[in-house]
């Protein structure tokens, strides 16, 4: 393995056994990530090895994104205390290790022996799950640096509307005027999975359909 290479992930290893936040890298994605590894041991084997699937489906170009969101939430069921925040942190150093060795076709062996140097208190769950997954799925990905430098926006996922009315507000007891809910679900270009929601007149939701209408219009032509 090429030193630098092993200087790269030492770095990004660096940030999830003591975190990063005094100084900034421009080679990596913003990686503040204080006691990650304490966040880490809390997750349970199986959920992390779903977060690391998805990792590795996102930069396969399967899936638009990891829903970390959605993810957190069956973790919180479960009784586990972590924030949506602390697991996209996580997301992103393990798609920043994942890509990376990629990118240097490092072997498990490789892989895993630069954990071992790097982060002694990675816990040896997460160790394991790393190995198998990267085992497994770590060969088939194809890191483009272009198509990285491409990904300067979020990508479109889901949307979902539903209908309302407004029965009342500070400056009117009864309103009773419709409204339309538009949930978007979008993936940021770091590969995270938001939800953005917006309310729309009527006539602003009419709008917003004759102007998708008018898009597949367009696309039909291509």
């Amino acid at each position: 393995m090429a030193a630098g290479c092993a200087a790269v992930l030492a770095r990004a290893l660096e940030a999830l056994g003591e975190g990063v936040g005094r100084r900034r890298d421009a080679t990596r994605p913003d990686l503040d990530v204080g006691g990650a590894a304490d966040k880490i041991n809390l997750i349970p084997q199986d959920f992390f090895a779903e977060l690391c699937e998805q990792i590795i489906q996102h930069l396969n170009h399967k899936i638009p994104g990891v829903n970390t969101a959605e993810l957190c939430q069956r973790i919180q069921t479960s009784g586990i205390e972590i924030s949506v925040g602390d697991l996209a942190k996580i997301a992103n150093i393990v798609s920043f290790l994942f890509s990376t060795a990629a990118r240097n076709n490092l072997s498990t062996e490789e892989l895993v022996t630069t954990l071992g140097n790097a982060v002694s208190t990675l816990p040896k769950h997460a160790v394991q799950v790393i190995r198998h997954v990267w085992n497994e799925q770590g060969k088939s990905i194809g890191v483009s640096e272009d198509g990285r430098n491409i990904a300067t926006v979020g990508q479109f996922v889901d949307i979902k509307w539903k209908l309302g009315v407004a029965m009342s507000s500070d400056s009117c007891r009864s309103l009773k005027y419709p409204y339309v809910t538009v949930t978007l679900k979008v993936a940021d270009p770091s590969g995270q999975i938001t939800e953005k929601s917006f309310e729309m007149t009527i006539p602003q939701f009419k709008n917003f359909f004759r102007q998708f209408k008018e898009i597949a219009a367009v696309l039909e032509t291509v």
